[in-house]
């Protein structure tokens, strides 16, 4: 028998919103105020969603149960999945000595921590997302980060803060491919309208990445560099998403900025050359004493063969990562195996209904299963090749993937926990509660409109999953008060991308990255204030954009 989900169930639109939020409060309290170790706050959530939509929302238990079953299996197969690989490549790079080479050929382009960090987490980080997505940048820059000598807080923090203006076209486009098939609106048009957005945010975002590290000071000090790395990276990004599609804007934006930034300091590095973590407090600086202080390491130049293969295992995932991405890769390995897996009592049998869509429209909840097509499995690849490049035997490799399955263990059960949050709160409803209080917002919707996304992508851990849930939510309302549809639809996407810093997924990736277990409620008090201004900025942007700025808006 089938659901239909209702968004009011107390006839009391405020009561009801106040404990569709309820889960998301929970677990972020948990995480940020009462400093619960996040697996832990993960199954305080969990059963606190569980409680809330059999009680309140009235859905049946057995549909709840599947739909939080779902969850987990989606937080283990595809995302823990490609943390799980990344960290096992990490493992294998620093057991070797490679990792501490590659620490030092950054250095020996530059020793300033500021340029390191903006070279690794935005121009780098920015690869990876646009090859594959989902987490993996968070991954693979904290523990480049951590190698290089910063702190955990600051490796993780900052990774998140860097992985923002990239997101929405990250995994070769999924999230706009994914808004796309939920609004029937051209996919080049949201591409366009998205890529009039978030370059604005490409020349902010590493300003403030900068500034959130040393301080405003520390940040006019290198300020060339920014505007180096910022700006190549958001031409190609208006360029790329504007005149030819979604598919490869971070790929093309993210080369053009590495290459850039990496001329620029061959022939400028700025006078106060910061060789150890600074951290900004009452006005004065002050040195992070759990960071390592200079030393004659840092005087090391390696040979271009030393420095080669030192990246040569990051240069192997870049490629592998990309080529498997690639629509003809994933099309001839799903070709090959690729089962999709109804979920039993829950496929098809939700009913969303209007106003969040025009007729009821029967959920879809099929787990695909593509173990030879997922990002995970390239990244699983890409190691594999890299460990026998860097000697590895077959028995050596399994040995260390052992060890790294013991080490992230936790972390996937919390990711699984997080995911069953948000797979619970989409088919009970509640999101969708939570998204029609945002719709009462009238002529200040396009700014709540975009708050919406940042608050998916926080909810979901996806900037994808966000576009599929409120997409056409953001269609219809954007229709009913005669705004744009693209420009809302693309405003989803554009404030999500401030919502992954905070969501919990990513930081439970970044603290399995950098190895600080129990921290996660730390890294969310330090990046809260980050994504909050931020999708703020984007928001007041899209309403500029929606009453102001009109020209810019695609027809």
């Amino acid at each position: 028998m089938t659901w239909s989900q209702i968004y009011d169930p107390l006839s009391n639109p405020v009561l009801s919103t106040a404990l569709a939020a309820l889960p998301i409060l929970v677990l972020l309290g948990s995480l940020g105020v009462l400093r619960i170790k996040a697996h832990y706050a993960a199954l305080l959530g969990l059963g606190t969603s569980l409680v809330v939509a059999v009680v309140v929302f009235r859905m049946p238990a057995a549909m709840i149960l599947a739909s939080a079953g779902y969850g987990g299996a989606y937080g283990l197969f595809p995302i823990g999945w490609i943390v799980l690989n990344v960290i096992f490549l990490y493992q294998l790079t620093n057991e070797c000595g490679l990792f501490e080479r590659l620490r030092h050929s950054i250095t020996g382009l530059t020793q300033d921590r500021r340029l390191q960090l903006l070279l690794v987490a935005f121009s780098f980080g920015a690869f990876i997302e646009g090859a594959c997505g989902f987490g993996t940048p968070v991954a693979v820059t904290g523990a480049i980060l951590i190698g290089l000598g910063f702190s955990p807080l600051s490796a993780s923090g900052l990774s998140l803060i860097a992985n923002t203006a990239p997101v929405a076209f990250g995994a070769l486009g999924a999230p706009l491919i994914g808004l796309q098939g939920v609004t029937g609106l051209d996919l080049k048009e949201l591409s366009a309208m998205v890529g009039r957005q978030l370059p604005f945010f490409s020349v902010i975002v590493p300003f403030w990445l900068i500034w959130a590290f040393a301080g405003f000071r520390g940040m006019i000090e290198i300020w060339p560099a920014i505007l180096v790395a910022g700006v190549c990276f958001a031409v190609p990004q208006f360029l790329v998403s504007n005149f030819h599609g979604p598919w490869l804007v971070d790929v093309v934006a993210a080369i053009v900025s590495i290459a850039s930034l990496s001329l620029f300091l061959k022939f400028w590095q700025p006078k106060n050359i910061w060789r150890y973590e600074v951290r900004t407090g009452s006005g004065s600086d002050r040195v992070d004493e759990s960071s390592p202080k200079p030393d004659s390491k840092f005087e090391i130049r390696n040979s271009k063969s030393e420095m080669f293969r030192a990246w040569l295992p990051w240069i192997i995932l870049s490629v592998v990562v990309f080529v498997w991405g690639l629509p003809q890769t994933k099309g001839f390995l799903d070709g090959i195996a690729a089962p999709k897996i109804p979920i039993h009592g829950l496929d098809k049998l939700v009913l969303r209904v209007p106003p969040v869509v025009a007729k009821p429209t029967p959920e879809n909840a099929v787990f695909n299963f593509n173990f030879l097509s997922a990002s995970g499995s390239g990244i699983l690849f890409a190691s594999i090749i890299a460990g026998l490049a860097m000697g590895y035997s077959i028995r050596g490799m399994l040995r260390v993937y052992w060890k790294t399955l013991k080490l992230v263990r936790v972390s996937l059960l919390t990711i699984a926990a997080m995911m069953a949050i948000g797979f619970t709160t989409r088919y009970s409803g509640m999101d969708a509660t939570l998204g029609l209080a945002f719709a009462k917002t009238g002529f200040l919707y396009p700014f709540f409109g975009t708050m919406l996304g940042w608050l998916g992508v926080a909810l979901t851990g996806s900037d994808t999953s966000s576009n599929v849930l409120f997409g056409s939510l953001q269609k219809i309302t954007a229709t009913q008060l005669g705004l744009s549809p693209t420009l809302m639809a693309a405003a989803n996407s554009s404030g999500g991308v401030m919502g992954k810093m905070i969501d919990a997924q990513s930081i439970v990736v970044a603290t399995t990255a950098t190895r600080w277990y129990g921290h996660e409620g730390d890294i969310l008090r330090y990046v809260f204030f980050h994504s909050l201004a931020l999708a703020t900025l984007v928001g007041i942007l899209v309403l500029l954009e929606a009453y102001v700025f009109t020209f810019v808006i695609v027809r």
